[in-house]
């Protein structure tokens, strides 16, 4: 059999092909999507397949297909529709870093609430070109060129760059603690006596973990906190004047 030939100009991504006509109708791509994040959400990234989708939606992976190219495609598909949840504020003439702060602690919530999203948000196609991400990232856009920033794009790099991998680290840990079947709480209360052991020879180390406090998420909240204000120090020092 003949190999299947590939349009040499075609672009890799959901976002750049017509939609296909269902053929049933008790799918559709939307409902693929949401319980593709259901199931994510859920089970994690290891867990999706388009077999195991099919099956929670009583339909083969060959249907799903027929809405859905490939997996990488679902993956840029789930990815947008999350992205629906980050929030940059309008531009109002308000401070620029109060509005660039509660459009950051947003990337960072929806991040959290859906921990598989920071594994593929680097690796999931082209993501950004989903119409969510794009509107997300054209308000923040919008919210520095009010602030005077003559390249938005320049400011929203660093940021984005800051928030993605903190919140990466963050999803991370949530996610061992969640496999613990402890609290947040209940887990470094296990595993601080053994840190600190482990630390004692290096007193920066030491100091730090002897101080940790009894709240991790308030600690978690404080660092995200102090590294968003350090990127928007530095943002502040290129504004023109």
């Amino acid at each position: 059999m003949a190999a299947k030939t590939r349009n040499p100009n075609a672009v890799p991504s959901v976002w750049a092909r017509e939609k296909r006509e269902p053929d049933q109708p008790s799918l559709s791509r939307n409902g693929i999507v949401r319980e593709a994040v259901v199931m994510l959400d859920a089970e994690g990234v290891e867990a999706l397949s388009m077999r195991k989708l099919g099956a929670r939606l009583g339909a083969g992976a060959t249907s799903l297909y027929r809405h859905v190219a490939t997996k990488d495609e679902l993956m840029e598909l789930v990815v947008d529709e999350v992205a629906a949840e980050m929030h940059a504020p309008p531009v109002d003439g308000a401070d620029w870093r109060a509005a660039v702060t509660e459009a950051a602690r947003s990337f960072r919530v929806t991040v959290l609430r859906h921990p598989w999203l920071a594994s593929v948000l680097g690796q999931a196609g082209l993501v950004y070109l989903g119409p969510n991400l794009m509107a997300y990232t054209e308000s923040l856009a919008a919210l520095f060129t009010a602030a005077g920033f003559p390249e938005p794009g320049r400011a929203i790099e660093p940021l984005l760059s800051y928030v993605v991998g903190i919140s990466t680290t963050e999803a991370a840990w949530l996610t061992t603690v969640a496999r613990s079947g402890e609290t947040e709480a209940e887990f470094v209360g296990r595993l601080m006596p053994a840190a600190r052991r482990a630390a004692a020879p290096y007193d920066h180390l030491a100091q730090e973990y002897a101080t940790e406090t009894a709240d991790p998420a308030a600690l978690r909240e404080a660092k995200f906190t102090y590294g968003l204000e350090v990127v928007l120090d530095g943002l502040a020092l290129r504004l023109p004047g």
